[in-house]
């Protein structure tokens, strides 16, 4: 496996930036814990895809497929595109709901490499497929077993049952335990790892090892940060300042510093999303206030985006209503094609830069690339933007207003005394207010994921109409027996049973189990089912 590094000149950098690796996975189900535990995944999977699949502009997930693993692995949800493919994805979902939550099964200890085998296979030949017709963005797959096991042994089951197995294409193999624990009031802002992991985050074979809680809030956030640019072929940012910021640093004077940097969004712009409130006026603009920052950096010149310092302010100096669209977040990069001395200078001078503002009460002016190519007498325009520090790693970014952009405005200044009557109701008024020390956005809930879901969801009966007169399958406590009332597999299946003296090849694909890949009837189930 690789840190996510591509081949070829591939798409545009704009593409680059938005789109995910496909992504593949793996619910290894165990009970009694699949009880306390499939409520909430389910409905953190709806909900993130309802906005995954509603995202306006260049496709941020490019492909994804779901496999289940109980007392054999099966594929739920073969390969498929995640944009505009919401009924399709919510099928699966309730296929996940209706799943055994009680009783027994005996559970196989190879079915967790089948299911990753069989996945990796089934990407393989999806890609073998497409590439006849149009490149792929990512040639190399993500794979993520979500479970309730101890983390720890379930990724020393994969290492011993897959150190034969060529993971050449899988770019990242993660292992995410479910603890049992599930959290009554949501404490944290911003989606942040367990830092006890920290030491033990890459166990043996490249397996990365994550815990989340047990609540629809923490999967949410992790299934959002499939939304996020993970790729590390390039630094994005070169924010560019002259030797003085860095007073405690001994740099020759006429040597500007260059941080290199990672971009990340703060939130979702409405405006990417149909039919909000937000969103309503720019439907013809795919982009919305994603051009502020993220389009300008592909379109520059160069492979990453210069960042100017002009100057420093006061943090008390800037008015909040001169600043305008989202914020960004920048980051140190983790670039593998620089050296690891590089990188750790890199951090050393970010975090320096981070601590001086901080101490100073200060933030950054900086002046943005052109917008487009210069003339000899035509004088392209540039954006401008205040950069704020943070108590943790990272800048905030946000666009600020020039002389050309403002409209007149009189304000009358404040009148000290306010008459006594008026000054008794207010205060009377806001005493009777909940107050709060901080705001927490997890904890404000605008029913957007209902309302994406209604408006791309389509009715359950017309896909399966016997569903709804179903009763929750009964999955026996002997194996063996195959349920055949599932979408079928894309390509030919793993053995059920692990084989002594283990296959060196994959199963040949028929290219009848090919061609069905593509076809309609990939979601026919089959007619001995209930």
């Amino acid at each position: 496996m690789h840190p996510g590094r591509t081949t070829g000149k591939g798409p545009s950098a704009y593409t680059q930036i938005d789109q995910q690796p496909p992504r593949l996975l793996i619910v290894h189900i165990a009970l009694p814990s699949w009880g306390d535990i499939c409520a909430n995944l389910c409905e953190a999977l709806q909900n993130f895809f309802s906005l995954a699949c509603s995202l306006m502009g260049p496709s941020r997930m490019s492909l994804f497929s779901l496999y289940m693993v109980q007392d054999q692995h099966e594929c739920i949800l073969p390969f498929v595109q995640v944009k505009g493919n919401f009924p399709r994805l919510q099928t699966c979902i309730s296929e996940l709901r209706m799943l055994q939550r009680e009783g027994c099964f005996r559970s196989q200890g190879a079915s967790l490499r089948l299911a990753v085998e069989d996945g990796l296979q089934q990407f393989k030949q999806y890609s073998t497929h497409v590439t006849t017709r149009a490149a792929l963005t990512y040639t190399s797959l993500e794979i993520t077993i979500l479970t309730s096991q101890p983390g720890k042994e379930v990724v020393k089951q994969l290492e011993e049952g897959l150190k034969d197995t060529d993971l050449a294409r899988v770019r990242r193999l993660q292992v995410v335990e479910v603890t049992k624990g599930i959290l009554e009031h949501v404490d944290s802002v911003s989606p942040v790892e367990d830092p006890s992991n920290d030491e033990s985050s890459i166990l043996g074979t490249d397996i990365d090892l994550q815990t989340i809680d047990n609540d629809i809030v923490s999967m949410e956030i992790f299934f959002k940060a499939w939304l996020h640019n993970s790729g590390t072929d390039q630094e994005q940012i070169h924010l560019l300042l002259s030797s003085q910021c860095f007073s405690n640093i001994s740099r020759p004077r006429d040597n500007p510093v260059c941080l290199k940097c990672d971009l990340q969004e703060r939130l979702l712009s409405p405006s990417l999303l149909p039919g909000t409130a937000d969103g309503s006026l720019r439907m013809d603009d795919p982009k919305g206030d994603f051009i502020t920052l993220y389009q300008m950096a592909s379109q520059s010149s160069t492979s990453h985006y210069e960042l100017q310092v002009i100057k420093a302010l006061k943090s008390s100096g800037l008015c909040e209503s001169l600043t305008y669209g989202l914020p960004f977040i920048l980051r140190p990069t983790s670039c593998w094609q620089l050296d690891w001395d590089e990188l750790e200078t890199n951090q050393q001078h970010f975090h320096a830069l981070c601590h001086s503002l901080l101490k100073r009460e200060w933030l950054l002016l900086a002046k943005g690339e052109p917008l487009g190519p210069g003339h000899s007498q035509r004088i392209p325009a540039s954006t401008f933007y205040v950069i704020m520090p943070s108590r943790s790693l990272t800048l905030l970014v946000k666009a600020v207003a020039t002389r050309e952009l403002m409209l007149p405005s009189t304000f009358p200044l404040l009148p000290e005394d306010p008459r006594d009557d008026s000054l008794k109701n207010m205060e009377s008024m806001l005493d009777s207010l909940e107050l709060e020390p901080t705001y927490n956005p997890l904890q404000v809930q605008s029913h957007l994921y209902s309302h994406l879901s209604n408006i791309y969801a389509k009715p359950q009966g017309r896909l399966h109409p016997h569903w709804e007169s179903r009763a929750p399958r009964k999955h026996p406590c002997k194996t063996g027996q195959l349920q055949t009332n599932r979408a079928r597999a894309t390509v030919a299946p793993l053995p059920i049973t692990p084989v002594p003296g283990r296959a060196s090849k994959m199963p040949a694909v028929s290219k009848s189990s090919s061609d069905a890949f593509f076809l309609p009837s990939e979601w026919e189930e089959d007619p001995s089912g209930p």
